[in-house]
């Protein structure tokens, strides 16, 4: 594998790889394949109403075939506290939320209230 490490403070902090060995590595993962998004481009904006609400996060997570293990890690956070979020007994943080409905490729969540 042709990876390069970028550190900080001389501790690992991101992996880079070559596209191919990535999309190797979420085939071995049992994570569906995306095709890539552009980064530089925000989600179109939608309203409140067009936007999923976090009781809908498992619904969209199983109707992706995603794991929950694997979303949760993609995320950076544990499965258990995911699964906190999907029975609604957590709320995340804005920091979560936006990765979530990016590794889900939604345009946000809708605000509860």
């Amino acid at each position: 594998m042709d990876i390069q490490i970028i550190t900080r403070e001389g501790e690992p902090e991101y992996a880079v790889l070559p596209w191919a060995q990535y999309q190797a590595l979420l085939k071995a993962a049992g994570i569906k394949q995306q095709p890539p998004r552009d980064a530089t481009v925000p989600p179109a904006a939608a309203s409140d109403q067009t936007l999923p609400g976090l009781d809908q996060l498992r619904n969209l997570r199983e109707g992706k075939g995603i794991a929950i293990e694997a979303l949760a890690r993609t995320v950076g956070i544990s499965p258990s506290y995911l699964a906190l979020i999907e029975s609604g007994e957590r709320q995340p943080d804005a920091a979560i939320r936006r990765s979530l409905a990016w590794e889900l490729t939604v345009p946000g969540w809708r605000d509860e209230s």
